[in-house]
């Protein structure tokens, strides 16, 4: 079982849930602090930010959930085979704090940044139920060539990128909304202007938005 913090709700009865999905060579301690300004907007919202799986190559204090050989001079191969274990691990994690909490798929948004991006939007279009919604910044969505015939799915989806973004190119937020929109997901996009790879306040404050839609109140 992945290792994770978990922030209670305000009210003190969880009727939703929000899972932070790190990105690389970060922990999950680094968006949980999301959950402070979210939470008095989402007063019944319990939050989980679990570590990714594996140590990450560069450092071994924080983690990754799949190797990126551009970053780390790791192949093709180990990071197709990393992510794949991490899918199935977060996925576990998923279902077992859903029940742990007594709460349905429908009432779980997935929130990642960067790579977290990335695993949350591969896996909550494969899942058995839809879940509320996937907030996806700075991030990309991979093997989109496949996911039209994989997606089980489709809850609705809000991309976040900054338009100043040196890790994650801007473009690939529009190249995933296009996948997804062709897919016959329901996307949102929001562009943080001037931002680099980061979370800036408009970003924070357009998910918040989309969270208080999605999740029920």
């Amino acid at each position: 079982m992945l290792e994770s913090q978990r922030k209670a709700p305000k009210s003190g009865k969880a009727r939703s849930m929000v899972i932070f999905v790190h990105g690389y060579g970060a922990d999950g301690a680094d968006l949980l602090g999301l959950a402070d300004p979210l939470a008095p907007h989402l007063p019944d919202t319990v939050f989980f930010s679990p570590n990714a799986p594996e140590k990450c190559v560069n450092n071994p204090f924080v983690y990754q959930w799949f190797p990126i050989p551009w970053l780390d001079g790791s192949t093709e191969a180990a990071a197709k085979a990393s992510m794949a274990v991490s899918v199935d691990l977060l996925n576990a994690f998923i279902d077992a704090k859903l029940a742990e909490e007594k709460i349905a798929p429908e009432a779980l948004a997935l929130v990642g940044f960067s790579q977290g991006t990335m695993m949350s939007l591969h896996i909550a279009p494969r899942r058995d139920l839809a879940l509320a919604g996937v907030v996806g910044f700075s991030g990309r969505l991979l093997l989109p060539e496949t996911l039209e015939a994989e997606a089980r799915v489709k809850p609705p989806v809000m991309l976040i990128h900054g338009d100043a973004d040196e890790m994650v190119p801007y473009a690939d937020m529009g190249r995933a909304g296009d996948a997804l929109v062709i897919a016959g997901f329901e996307v949102y996009a929001h562009t943080m202007k001037g931002t680099g790879h980061g979370i800036a306040p408009d970003g924070l404050q357009v998910a918040l938005s989309f969270l208080h839609d999605v999740l029920p109140k």
